[in-house]
């Protein structure tokens, strides 16, 4: 058998460089997570920096990792996609919290996680199970966030998250045996076709009582005693 020394064949398929991504996610959980719990006051440091650690997942996938052309670009427009579509169905809670940032904010993160870790688990399969397991993990990551809603916030910005067709502390207090809910008469009409403060800074929580009109003459009308 001759062995042509000059043309060893079809060059083999170069492995994906994974390193990055698993040292950026790494660096985003710590820098969103870890320091926030140790030092409080470093959260607008921890919520830029999970953002920008989405940034540098995107660029890594897209520009250093080795992967098929096809899975570096359709993966991120995915990621995009299923992100804006969520974003549409997510419970209002989610939806308002955090100036209408808590989506973004704690989203990005969790898809940058599972996506690193899928791209790790998935390194030694062959295309087409790793595309569909790759489709999976994205909708997955970012889909399941409609199933949730949050019960508020402390001053630490941790969520209390909760199923979002779950019964709320209020509802199960008024389920209990002998409670009964009490109706408190209200002068204004507009007031009376919604709920009155429903949760963390109102309805809309923006902070904004509406129908709600304060007689500053005191003199015609002075405030009574509750």
């Amino acid at each position: 058998m001759n062995i042509n020394k000059n043309n060893p064949g079809p060059a083999q398929k170069k492995p994906l460089r994974l390193w990055p991504g698993v040292f950026i996610v790494i660096l985003q959980w710590l820098v969103r997570f870890v320091i926030p719990a140790i030092a409080p006051d470093a959260i607008v440091i921890a919520v830029f920096g999970g953002l920008l650690g989405g940034l540098a997942i995107i660029v890594w996938w897209a520009f250093l990792s080795r992967a098929p052309r096809f899975e570096r670009w359709s993966a991120i427009v995915m990621m995009i996609i299923s992100l804006v579509v969520t974003s549409q169905f997510i419970h209002r809670s989610i939806e308002t919290t955090m100036m209408g940032m808590m989506f973004v904010v704690y989203s990005i993160p969790v898809l940058s996680f599972a996506f690193v870790v899928w791209a790790v688990a998935s390194r030694n399969l062959s295309n087409e199970p790793r595309r569909a397991t790759m489709v999976a993990t994205i909708l997955f990551a970012s889909g399941f966030w409609v199933f949730l809603r949050t019960n508020g916030m402390d001053g630490e910005v941790h969520q209390d998250f909760a199923w979002r067709w779950a019964k709320t502390a209020e509802e199960r207090l008024l389920t209990q045996s002998g409670d009964k809910q009490i109706t408190m008469p209200l002068d204004m009409a507009a007031m009376a076709t919604e709920a009155e403060w429903p949760g963390f800074r109102g309805l809309s929580r923006d902070g904004i009582v509406h129908g709600v009109r304060i007689r500053t003459d005191w003199s015609k009308s002075p405030p009574l005693e509750m």
